[in-house]
Formats: structure tokens, C-alpha cells, sequence
């Protein structure tokens, strides 16, 4: 509904957009409450939001002064009093042309984030201040600041042009990405708002692989790699109180509908010779819906990883591949390689020295084990380390 008031009247009114979709909800909170919900509560949110659209603008003189005037031709047939105005694909439209503003290079990535929470995924301050570890008074500022730019900068709602495509959709594809991860290894003890930001990077995906202009092969492979991941949202969450380990998964709790999606994706993402950090994720991905624990899988994994690292060095990737020798070669070769990785405020790289120490020098795992425990940020990963640590 911010969308596409916003799309209608312009970002420089994005805060008049929130306003009135909050006095929508809070008008059906109220008429709800007593009248009890209506036949079709949907329809009854955009026709109220609507009204109140239309009698803002009106009562500001903007609507007749500003926006009339400069209506194009496609924009007169989608007026504010349309009944198509919050149609599926004028919705769709207009989350796109809201995604491709947020992800403007004036906004800072993390600020780019919050907006997409905030204005496509519909969270509350509370929640996206949850995800972030942080403060509602810190996450209002940054959102003001974000919103100030995209005034500043006077961007525009609109899709961009052929010919700019492709550098924008780099920019939309990450925050989709960075989106998901938020979810997936997320900081947060809440499960419920896990998953609830992996699921709003993947309808923001789905959004791009219907738009043909969008609908590329990295975004095939980025959508391959969500739903690979996703499929095991439910084994990773088994237990309650900590976090079940890849191996002590339940693979009857996979997925298997998202799995074979995500194969879907991935062979239409073998379009074209453009190999992104997409594809070779995805690719791992897929190999970790595959259970059995066989040679050809990790030393497959292992190049990947190898790949990865030429397209998109990070310490973190440095890290997996460092797993993935271990699986191949065994805990001495890629001991050296971790001790010169040291990230020492990295809780992962101290349970990776836990597991390659394990039946080498028992003290050293567990040190490293009670290092990880200390740097872990959330209960169920404690809970999870104190478990490993009891082991050795």
C-alpha cells in the first residue's frame, strides 16, 4: 500500500504514504473490533486507504495542482480513483519501482536494508530493530536519514532503463541477499521474524524472475540459493533451545517442494556465460540438501569454494573452504590454513579450530570451543557450543 500510494504522488511524500496506511490499519482495528471483520478485509484496507489518499491530496491542493498536471499517459489510466489501483500487478509494479528507489547508491547498505523491511516487507521498528540488535531510537534515525536522501537525491519511482538494468539490478540483488542472511544466520533469538525475513527476500526474488527485463540468470541463481537454504529452516529449528548442527539434522524435515524448486531455478540460471557468487552458492547449497557425506561431494564443494574466492573474496568464505579441506584432506592441512586465517572475534572460526583439534589436541578444542561459547551472541548457539563442548 506505501508502494504504490508513493508510486502515485511521488518519494518525497513516502512519509504521507506511511501515515496514511497506519490510520488504515488503525480505522480497521477500531470498525473491526466492533463490527466484526468484513467479507473481504483485503478489499476493505484498499478501498479505505484509497478514500483517505485521495482526500489528503485533494485537501492539500496537491492532487489538482501537482500531480494532475503531470500525469502521463499511462498514469491517467491508473488514477487514485481506479478501481484497479491496488491491483496484483499494479502492486507488483510498484514494489519493483520501490525496490529499484531504495537501492539508489545514495543510500548506505545497511539504511537500504531497514527501508526494504520497513516499506516493502511491512515490519514494525520493534522488529527491525530485533534484527539489527539495536534500538528503535537508532533504527528511526536511520530511516530518517534514508528517507531525507531519497528527497535529496530526488530519486524517482520508476523502474530503470534497459541500459541501466543491469548495474541497478547488482544493487538489488545484494540488499535481497543481505536481506535473507539477515533471516538465515540471523542474530535474533526470535524464530518467528527469522523466517519471516528469509520468506520477504524470497517474495522480493519472485518479484524479479516475473519481470522479464529482471528475470536474469544471477537472479534464477540468487532464488535457487534462497530456496536451498530454506528448505532446511524447519531441521535447523528442531530443537528449541539451540540450533541442530547440519549433521544432526533430520533430513525428513527438509523441504523437499523448496528443493526442487530450487533445482528449477538453478537450471534456469544456467543461461548465458556470466557466472556470479550467486551460482556458486547455490551450487554448494544444493550439495548440502544432499545428505550423504561422500568424497565427490566435498572435493566438488572444495573447488567451488576455490572459485568463490576468485569472484568474491570474504573471510567468511575463506572459512567455509577451510571446512570443506578438512572433508577432503583431513584436520592437519587445513589446520595450517585456519591458523593464518585469525579472526578473533568470530565465534565460527573458533568452533572450526574446535572441530579440526578435536582428535588432535583435545585441550586446544576445547579452548577454542569456550572462545566460540563466549563470542556467541545468541542462546541457542550457546546452547548448541556448551553441547560440543561437553563432548570433547
Amino acid at each position: 500500500m506505501v508502494a504504490v500510494i508513493s508510486s502515485l504522488f511521488g518519494l518525497q511524500h513516502i512519509e504521507t504514504a506511511e501515515d496514511i496506511v497506519s490510520e488504515t490499519f488503525l480505522q480497521a482495528a477500531e470498525s473491526w473490533g466492533i463490527k466484526g471483520l468484513p467479507p473481504n478485509p483485503t478489499a476493505w484496507l484498499y478501498t479505505v486507504a484509497k478514500q483517505k489518499t485521495l482526500y489528503h491530496f485533494r485537501r492539500n491542493k496537491l492532487f489538482e495542482k501537482k500531480i494532475i498536471p503531470n500525469l502521463t499517459a499511462q498514469q491517467e489510466q491508473v488514477t487514485v480513483t481506479d478501481e484497479d489501483l491496488f491491483s496484483q500487478e499494479n502492486i507488483e509494479d510498484s514494489q519493483l519501482q520501490m525496490l529499484f528507489a531504495i537501492c539508489d547508491p545514495a543510500i548506505a547498505s545497511e539504511a537500504q536494508i531497514g527501508l526494504a523491511l520497513r516499506v516493502l516487507c511491512g515490519f514494525g521498528i520493534d522488529e527491525i530493530a530485533d534484527a539489527f540488535l539495536t534500538n528503535k531510537e537508532t533504527i528511526n534515525k536511520r530511516l530518517f536519514r534514508a528517507k531525507e536522501k531519497l528527497r535529496e537525491s530526488d530519486v524517482k519511482m520508476e523502474l530503470p532503463p534497459v541500459t541501466e538494468i543491469d548495474k541497478r539490478l547488482d544493487s538489488v540483488l545484494h540488499i535481497i541477499y543481505l536481506l535473507f542472511n539477515e533471516g538465515y544466520y540471523s542474530k535474533t533469538q526470535n524464530q518467528v521474524l527469522q523466517k519471516e525475513l528469509c520468506f520477504e527476500a524470497m517474495h522480493l526474488g519472485m518479484l524479479l524472475t516475473g519481470w522479464e527485463r529482471t528475470n536474469r540468470p544471477k537472479t534464477n541463481a540468487l532464488m535457487a540459493l534462497m530456496c536451498f537454504h530454506a528448505s532446511r529452516l524447519q531441521a535447523r529449528e528442531a530443537n528449541e533451545e539451540a540450533l541442530v548442527l547440519y549433521e544432526q539434522q533430520d533430513e525428513r524435515l527438509w523441504d523437499s517442494a523448496l528443493i526442487s524448486q530450487g533445482r528449477i531455478f538453478l537450471d534456469c540460471s544456467m543461461q548465458g556465460t556470466e557466472l556470479s557468487s550467486y551460482h556458486i552458492e547455490a551450487r554448494i547449497a544444493s550439495w548440502h540438501c544432499v545428505k550423504e557425506d561422500s568424497a565427490e561431494k566435498w572435493t566438488d564443494i572444495l573447488q567451488l569454494y576455490d572459485q568463490l574466492l576468485l569472484i568474491n573474496y570474504s573471510p567468511s568464505v575463506e572459512l567455509n573452504r577451510i571446512f570443506a579441506l578438512y572433508k577432503v584432506k583431513g584436520p592437519r592441512e587445513a589446520l595450517i590454513e585456519a591458523e593464518n586465517l585469525k579472526l578473533e572475534n568470530n565465534h565460527f572460526y573458533f568452533l572450526l579450530l574446535g572441530e579440526l583439534y578435536r582428535n588432535l589436541d583435545p585441550e586446544k578444542a576445547r579452548s577454542s570451543l569456550e572462545r566460540a561459547y563466549s563470542l556467541a551472541r545468541t542462546q541457542p548457539e550457546r546452547k548448541s557450543i556448551k553441547e560440543r563442548i561437553d563432548t570433547v
